[in-house]
């Protein structure tokens, strides 16, 4: 039998429980192999003889490895390639801010250096959103809970992570009880991270949206809308089909609503197909009785994938004004990090055009100076 992850934590709490092991020795464990990178199990100290031997025959430290570590030229993200034990690769990118530069509401930003990683959830995605690299790959597979966990393990050997999104491959909420696991890891020891810097992004599966709040309280719920609309978000987002606006948008007022929180929505601006004033007016008018953050996401092309155009700038702040001034509805432009390592929104692809080799698909994105909160952190206050 195939050693498990030592943070697949269902796995090992199951059999330290069969063995009347004291669970409390896992966090140790965990924290041993994040400060200690291709450990051995006996070089733990302090552990009981049991506990050796259960983890010897049953575990790995990793059943991971990070294949390469790309930076961008700015050094502002890097783009980590991760080989799972089944041969297929995942992508993670962590983004570095400094809060220390700018202002927010006219006073000087508080804090300083931190780091923010894109975690992916499965290998490809079962979505087939049309304007994303990661949805022409179609879906592979679930990522076990220890095969996520493990990308921020990785990662944290990199950066001091202070914030989690689920914005990387795959749609989380198709992966539910794996995800949830993780997070419960990830708001524990050692990682102790606070559920409120760890945020969600889906698609709107609305039967786990209403399972969110009960399991992990205050967690940052995004949503992916991209559209006003029914008909434009089924015309670039095909499994819209299986999650119609109306039902969507009744499933997040009652999640607003048990969780008193601010949910995030994430809309990408696509020349000619979702960014004319209308759509601006139809956006205020459907989100105008939620609290909302709306997150304006410039298009990231994806070489010859690409059959959508960016939004010009102009375009863009129009579509911000109307929402801000005519709806009071907050709203931001993200600012575009990693695409000269195709590590930016929707350019997330691995493909392997022969043995061994591993290529992303070139991007080329627009600088922008439109308005920018630099981290999911700033937008909760």
């Amino acid at each position: 039998m195939a050693h498990k992850s030592v943070f697949d934590a269902s796995a090992v709490k199951s059999e330290f429980e069969v063995a009347g092991i004291n669970p409390n020795f896992i966090p140790i464990i965990w924290k041993h192999v994040l400060q200690n990178p291709n450990c051995m199990w006996d070089e733990i100290p302090s552990l009981p003889v049991a506990v050796y031997s259960l983890l010897r025959s049953k575990f790995k430290p990793s059943t991971s490895t990070l294949h390469s570590a790309l930076d961008s030229i700015d050094q502002t993200t890097t783009k980590l390639l991760i080989k799972l034990k089944n041969g297929e690769f995942v992508e993670a990118v962590i983004m570095r801010y400094d809060t220390r530069l700018g202002k927010y509401n006219g006073k000087p930003r508080p804090g300083g250096l931190r780091s923010t990683l894109c975690i992916s959830s499965q290998v490809g995605c079962k979505m087939g959103c049309n304007f994303c690299a990661t949805g022409s790959m179609g879906f592979k597979s679930n990522l076990s809970s220890g095969e996520i966990l493990e990308q921020l393990v990785h990662a944290t050997r990199i950066a001091s992570i202070r914030n989690v999104v689920f914005m990387g491959m795959g749609e989380p909420l198709n992966n539910y009880s794996a995800v949830v696991e993780a997070i419960r890891v990830m708001t524990a020891p050692p990682f102790q991270l606070s559920p409120k810097k760890i945020t969600i992004s889906t698609v709107g599966v609305i039967h786990a949206i209403s399972k969110l709040h009960r399991d992990i309280p205050n967690l940052n719920l995004a949503v992916s809308l991209h559209a006003p609309v029914q008909e434009i978000r089924c015309q670039i987002m095909p499994a819209a089909r299986a999650f119609p606006l109306e039902r969507l948008m009744n499933a997040l007022r009652d999640y607003q609503a048990c969780s008193q929180q601010k949910i995030f929505i994430e809309y990408i601006m696509l020349d000619g197909v979702n960014d004319e004033e209308q759509h601006a007016h139809q956006l205020g008018k459907l989100l105008e009785t939620f609290e909302v953050v709306v997150n304006l996401i410039p298009f990231n092309p994806i070489g010859s994938l690409s059959r959508y155009k960016t939004s010009d700038d102009q375009k863009v702040a129009i579509f911000q004004i109307i929402l801000r001034g005519t709806y009071n509805i907050r709203t931001t432009v993200r600012k575009q990090m990693g695409q000269d390592i195709s590590g930016a929104c929707g350019q997330l692809v691995v493909n392997l055009p022969g043995k061994g080799l591993v290529v992303n698909l070139p991007g080329k994105g627009s600088s922008r100076s439109a308005d920018h909160i630099t981290d999911i952190e700033d937008l909760r206050i």
